[in-house]
């Protein structure tokens, strides 16, 4: 514990800054420091302030116990807005979706989309998924020079698979692809004040402008599905609908891709567990799982805020305040899992927590892991000597708070 303090130079008296590139190129150390020093502590975030909470137990607790609530507005009392901070009304509209509520709205919009991620429907895209990686890998056959598995690989699968879902084809579905993009990249850094004053507000015209040819047009897919969904009677607002395809993009298309980008970078990294799914690949569902926990895409929930002072670990929570339970620190808590700093495809039991816990448990959680399985178990087997090119040095990892994402992942796939 004393080398990882001295390498961080953690300050006790400083807020854990997540907005800087040294916590994320070190945020194991961080995260072993919060753990056993200050399971809650304050982080910054932007220019806001919050609590961590670290420790696996805790970030359970905070997740499921009812004095701990998604929308501000509702956690801080009558008047108080949703939202941290105003934000014009378009891009108002699609963050307040149903991840930032709480029940029983939350289970009333959770209900109305719950069908299109049933095992059945995940089963009927696995062909699909299975054909797409196929497609990509064969436009890399031809490559003897460094591809990025990102953007050439991991990005179209889920894309693709999104797209279908919402039903786009064609030239809406390019469209659609800039839509994705818009939201998913451009919220940090210099390009924020462009992406909400700008990208978003066109994003959202061309949601709405979509939304509009599935009343006219409706098909066999999710959305057109719930333009005719009715919960207790009532049926998804403009607004709703627009929320709901926003966060379809965020939960099933941003998170995927980055699960495929580490999980290959894992495997790669960890050649001896590579060989052990080659030896049985019935071991390729642990895998992903393990790959949720160890190298998982979200590290961080949404913000949480307490209906009432809340005492942990001798640390007060006022009420209203923001807190935030960092998975990433919980899935590598010695307390939940043995030896967590080890890579192991056949870790079981594995109850991470990297989909959630409680009553937002992801509910793309099972085709996620199935489009992982399907692009990861893919790729190694048609490039059994798949590589990192190491000539630009180690991957960067994205300064994004809550996430553990690379800016690229440049492979070599021939010998």
């Amino acid at each position: 514990m004393a080398s990882a303090s001295a390498q961080l130079e953690f300050d006790p008296r400083a807020p854990v800054n997540l907005n800087t590139q040294d916590f994320h190129d070190h945020k194991y150390l961080w995260y072993e420091w919060m753990r056993e020093e200050a399971p809650v502590c304050t982080g910054k975030i932007s220019v806001m302030k919050v609590n961590l909470i670290s420790r696996y137990e805790d970030c359970r607790m905070v997740l499921s116990d009812p004095r701990f609530l998604r929308n501000r507005g509702r956690a801080r009392g009558k008047g108080s807005s949703p939202l941290p901070f105003p934000l014009p009304r378009s891009i108002a509209a699609l963050a307040q979706s149903m991840i930032l509520e709480d029940d029983p709205e939350h289970r009333r919009l959770r209900n109305l989309v719950n069908k299109g991620f049933s095992p059945r429907a995940v089963a009927t895209l696995s062909g699909q998924v299975s054909d797409l990686a196929d497609q990509m890998l064969d436009a890399l056959d031809s490559q003897t020079r460094p591809v990025d598995l990102l953007s050439a690989y991991a990005r179209p699968i889920p894309m693709r698979v999104i797209a279908g879902m919402v039903g786009v084809t064609g030239r809406e579905a390019d469209q659609f692809g800039e839509v994705m993009q818009t939201v998913t990249q451009g919220l940090t850094g210099l390009k924020v004040v462009r992406t909400l004053f700008w990208d978003i507000r066109r994003a959202h015209r061309i949601v709405r402008e979509l939304i509009a040819r599935k009343r006219k047009q409706p098909g066999e897919d999710i959305l057109s599905e719930l333009l005719e969904a009715e919960e207790d009677g009532e049926r998804l607002t403009e607004d709703e609908l627009v929320a709901m395809v926003f966060l379809l993009i965020v939960g099933g298309f941003e998170t995927t891709l980055h699960l495929i980008t580490n999980g290959a970078l894992a495997l790669i990294q960890h050649p001896q567990q590579l060989a052990a799914l080659r030896a049985d690949p019935s071991h390729w569902g642990s895998a992903v799982e393990e790959i949720v926990r160890y190298r998982g895409p979200i590290h961080a929930t949404k913000f949480l805020y307490a209906v009432e002072d809340v005492t942990l670990h001798g640390v007060k929570i006022p009420r209203g305040r923001p807190c935030m339970p960092m998975l990433g620190a919980a899935n590598h808590d010695p307390r939940a899992f043995e030896d967590p700093g080890t890579f192991n495809v056949t870790r079981s039991p594995n109850h991470h927590l990297g989909f959630g816990f409680g009553p937002h448990f992801c509910l793309g959680r099972q085709l996620a892991l199935m489009e992982a399985r399907v692009a990861l178990e893919k790729i190694f087997t048609r490039y059994p000597k798949l590589r990192l090119d190491e000539s630009g040095g180690a991957p960067q990892i994205a300064k994004m708070p809550g996430w553990h994402r690379h800016l690229s992942l440049p492979v070599l796939t021939q010998a």
